[in-house]
């Protein structure tokens, strides 16, 4: 997974790069934002940190329901290899964020609309900050993989090489919530906000039932690809500009007035 991350966005680096280079969300902008976003936690006050206090004890609880619900999905397997279980699964790869991101990025291009070239810039920026994240925080945790059948309370921190000790928390899920997130915020109904996650929850199902993941797994994940999208989306909300609807992807988008 860490493979995947690193090549896909290099690539995508270089694409966003000379396509957005002479427009409003090029890469003195991505620079700055990026700063801001590590300078975060020190601008956290009171109420943040109880937040993250409340999340993490959550999250120890749900711990407790991890290998009951791995026992209870292990003892049905027919739908492995469903339509629903597998579109969650692609949903979540590295490709259809590559792919979803260069088609906003390339009609923004051609057509000059920058909400489209919003949307790319921030699909990128989402997926990378979150990725970051997910990858240090699966190589810091060392967790054990469910079909390593070490037990849901097997940690062995910082390995880097092996992947069945990269279980917390799902790259899967975090790409896939960081995609739904910005797809969502730029939604103008919300019946399409809506929708927009319905693929991200199937990739959160996929990957625990496919046995890949624990339940908390994919709820930090999911955590973390939301959070950061809202994060990100919000940046650039009140220095958008009226911006007509573009017709490339069959999302209608929040057009600002």
């Amino acid at each position: 997974m860490r493979n995947k991350f690193l090549s896909a966005f290099l690539i995508i680096i270089f694409f966003q790069s000379s396509l957005f280079s002479q427009n409003i969300y090029n890469l003195s902008q991505f620079g700055d934002e990026s700063f801001r976003f590590i300078k975060q936690p020190l601008k956290w006050e009171s109420n943040d940190w109880i937040k993250l206090g409340l999340f993490s004890a959550g999250t120890i609880l749900l711990m407790q329901a991890d290998k009951p619900i791995q026992d209870a999905l292990l003892k049905d397997r027919s739908y492995n290899n469903s339509f629903p279980i597998e579109a969650g699964r692609i949903w979540g790869e590295v490709y259809p964020t590559v792919i979803i991101a260069g088609a906003f990025g390339l009609h923004g291009l051609i057509a000059n609309d920058p909400s489209s070239k919003k949307i790319g810039f921030e699909i990128v920026q989402t997926a990378l900050y979150a990725g970051a994240i997910t990858t240090f925080l699966k190589f810091a945790a060392g967790r054990a993989r469910p079909f390593a059948n070490k037990g849901s309370a097997t940690y062995h921190p910082f390995t880097i090489f092996d992947d069945d000790f990269h279980s917390l928390p799902s790259g899967h899920v975090t790409l896939a919530f960081s995609l739904s997130t910005v797809l969502s915020k730029n939604a103008k109904t919300d019946f399409l906000k809506i929708i927009a996650y319905l693929p991200a929850v199937l990739t959160a199902v996929s990957r625990v039932y496919q046995n890949n993941h624990w339940t908390s797994d994919v709820f930090v994940a999911a955590s973390i690809g939301y959070f950061v999208g809202d994060w990100v989306t919000r940046q650039h909300e009140e220095n958008d500009s009226p911006v007509q609807t573009p017709s490339i992807f069959p999302l209608v988008l929040r057009i600002k007035l």
